[in-house]
């Protein structure tokens, strides 16, 4: 005689294969250390970080200015800024901030983008100091 099979347990769950086009599961098109994966944010960033490094190192006072990147200004203006400065105040470090939309819509490409975030970041620090553009950084105006 035939003894009869169980049938499987219907609430064991199915072991998961591939999704239903075959192609496994998605992830990151690129791995996290590859430019790939860098947001057009953290590439911004990147520009900035530099032109700072840059300007540092004749700077060493600038060590104590906070640079932040910002998408777009806060206030509504006639005319949009590239960057702005606040002095020092008591208790808040001297700041400059550079903003990333204003400046990428008017550069067409990433050379353009990197001379025009360092000329912002120049004019700020100028007038955050006091002082002509060209006596921060000798070759501003001539890339």
């Amino acid at each position: 005689m035939d003894s009869p099979v169980p049938p499987p347990h219907p609430a064991e769950p199915r072991p998961r294969h591939r999704d239903r086009h075959g192609r496994g599961m998605r992830g990151p098109v690129a791995p996290p250390q590859v430019p790939l994966s860098a947001s057009r944010a953290d590439l911004f960033g990147d520009l900035v970080h530099d032109s700072v490094e840059r300007l540092e190192r004749r700077w060493p006072q600038l060590a104590d200015v906070d640079f932040l990147v910002l998408d777009v200004p806060l206030t509504a203006e006639e005319s949009v800024p590239l960057g702005s400065s606040a002095p020092a105040e008591k208790g808040r470090q001297a700041r400059i901030v550079v903003y990333r939309r204003p400046v990428e819509i008017r550069a067409k490409n990433r050379e353009e983008r990197a001379a025009l975030v360092h000329e912002v970041v120049v004019e700020q620090v100028a007038e955050l100091l006091g002082l002509a553009p060209e006596s921060i950084d000798p070759r501003y105006g001539q890339e």
